[in-house]
């Protein structure tokens, strides 16, 4: 099977702040940004890796949810424990000051993970979990 990672999604409340985040602190460039108000779909990616992105979509969007889903997934963004990404970079230290001086929400400073990693974490706007492994 000759499979790869053509899109992953994460949540957004607010596309705006999702964009900025993701553009301006991250760096990753917009592909595509479709819809209106909150309910915008935003596909960003690194400019390095034109066959991987990350759509950024309003989690609600589908007509088939319940009001009471919307509030359950209005609750867990809040709590930051609906979404999540693992990002990796070789420079974990640079990133993480890149990140801090865009007034990222800090998780987790730079460590040394018991199993072998090092890596920092980092709350988007909407809440999602960034976390950012360094590569060897």
């Amino acid at each position: 099977m000759d499979l790869s990672i053509h899109v992953t999604a994460l949540p957004h409340d607010d596309p705006d702040a999702s964009l900025a985040f993701y553009r301006d602190v991250l760096g990753f460039e917009v592909r595509n940004d479709v819809g209106s108000g909150a309910m915008r779909w935003i596909t960003i990616g690194p400019a390095d890796q034109p066959g991987t992105s990350i759509l950024l979509a309003p989690p609600t969007a589908d007509p088939g949810i319940t009001d009471d889903e919307r509030r359950t997934v209005a609750e867990m963004m809040a709590k930051g424990t609906y979404g999540w990404i693992m990002l990796a970079t070789k420079n974990l230290d640079e990133t993480f000051d890149r990140l801090q001086a865009g007034d990222a929400e800090v998780v987790q400073e730079p460590t040394d993970q018991p199993w072998g990693a090092r890596d920092c974490a980092f709350r988007d706007p909407a809440g999602n979990l960034v976390r950012i492994t360094e590569q060897s």
